[in-house]
């Protein structure tokens, strides 16, 4: 035994005197000690086989339509989804994302407390008749945009983020670049303006539809209610002022629940209109533009929304496998812990039967240190028949640095100690 032990202390000592002077003649060890070679790792272009849109059926009269799935952001159908025309009113649904990025922020507060100017009193068209002074709670500020399209609401809330309408607008339009929203430009914060500069698409209200009930649900709590009252306190006195819902789709007869979203008229724009529903757990966005009337772009949302339930069924992974935690090379940890990018979803539109998508990790043996955590280190891929639904990105869950030479130098000593 002892005999053992002296045996092995000698290796070790010699394996410390060849790694000192390998040190000593290069200044760091060199890359075949530490296997610089990696795993070669491909995703292959990590794009969705996604399904054409459909054309929209006969019977919707607007110009300019689009319906998409919320979680997946699937076009259902469309028609000159991408014509560039004036959005009046629904413009709102980027200062409500702007404002509600301020409250997850922790920017500002539901109960913050914001004074109405001058100019916000001075706004036409649809208002809540507030007056210079006046002060409202942020929530209710929020209420009175996404029930009365209040034009004063939105500006007050403008000036009290960004200080000037103006930024606020700036704010909105980079808002807009960054969800991809190519085709749309925003001059005001409310859609009152005639500017014929302000302009977006169906596609492009579908996605900031989209982000506002996907990363903000509580939106709901707001674009479901049909009416209450807020209170005016003013140099004049109290006084209850009632708001009543803009969107009359929560009032008619469904087989889905209408959940908002966001209306808009002006003669410009004529009648316009972002709706949200749910049904059996499938979110669907019908955005409308230039409808004719009033009545057309209801009935068009209720027609592209029951197309919509009637054709989709939605594949969610809510048993996604669980992940290896991952060997890495030259670190000072072995291993590090992995995680899913997202959940994955997949609007089916064929009747597909989703019990026979198989799954396939494509995960590397290991990893070079150093490792940045969510760094992108592999893929999840879901076939259906032999067809790629598309994939979710696989990450570190963790940082890794790499190990220095004394790291190296313990994990070589304790290596050949208890082998």
């Amino acid at each position: 035994m002892r005999q053992v032990l002296r045996f092995r202390f000698l290796i070790v000592w010699s394996l410390i005197l060849t790694l000192l002077t390998l040190a000593g003649n290069a200044g760091c060890f060199p890359a075949s000690v530490w296997g610089a070679e990696t795993s070669d790792f491909s995703d292959g272009d990590g794009r969705m086989e996604t399904l054409p849109a459909a054309a929209v059926p006969a019977e919707v009269m607007a110009p300019s339509v689009i319906l998409m799935e919320a979680s997946s952001g699937q076009v259902i159908c469309e028609k000159n989804a991408d014509e560039r025309r004036s959005p009046a009113s629904v413009t709102k649904v980027m200062t409500l994302i702007l404002i509600f990025d301020a409250l997850d922020a922790g920017k500002i507060r539901l109960e913050d407390e914001v004074v109405t100017s001058a100019r916000a009193k001075a706004m036409g068209g649809s208002q809540v008749f507030l007056e210079e002074g006046e002060v409202q709670t942020v929530e209710t500020l929020i209420k009175c945009i996404v029930i009365a399209s209040g034009n004063d609401a939105s500006v007050a809330m403008a000036e009290y983020l960004a200080g000037t309408e103006e930024e606020f607008v700036r704010q909105m339009n980079e808002r807009a670049k960054g969800l991809g929203m190519t085709n749309t430009h925003f001059v005001d914060c409310c859609g009152l303006t005639e500017d014929p500069e302000h302009l977006t698409t169906a596609r492009d209200i579908a996605v900031m539809a989209r982000e506002l009930i996907t990363r903000y649900p509580q939106i709901q709590n707001y674009s479901t209610i049909w009416m209450e009252n807020i209170t005016h306190v003013t140099k004049q006195g109290t006084k209850e002022f009632g708001l009543a819902n803009t969107n009359k789709l929560l009032k008619m007869a469904t087989d889905f629940r209408v959940t908002g979203l966001k209306t808009g008229s002006t003669s410009r724009a004529k009648y316009c209109l972002a709706a949200t529903a749910e049904k059996d757990g499938v979110e669907l966005i019908a955005a409308i533009m230039a409808a004719p009337d009033y009545k057309t772009r209801f009935s068009d949302a209720r027609i592209l929304l029951n197309y919509g339930y009637a054709t989709c069924k939605l594949y969610r992974d809510t048993q996604m496998p669980e992940l290896p935690e991952l060997s890495v090379k030259g670190g000072k940890e072995k291993t590090v812990p992995l995680r899913y990018e997202e959940e994955f979803s997949y609007l089916g539109m064929n009747g597909e039967d989703f019990s026979a998508v198989e799954k396939t990790l494509q995960i590397p043996e290991e990893a070079q240190a150093p490792l940045e955590e969510d760094e992108k280190i592999g893929v999840i891929r879901y076939e259906l028949n032999g067809t790629v639904l598309g994939e979710v990105g696989i990450l570190t869950d963790a940082q890794v640095e790499r190990a220095g030479y004394i790291d190296s130098l313990k994990m070589t000593v304790e290596r050949f100690l208890f082998f």
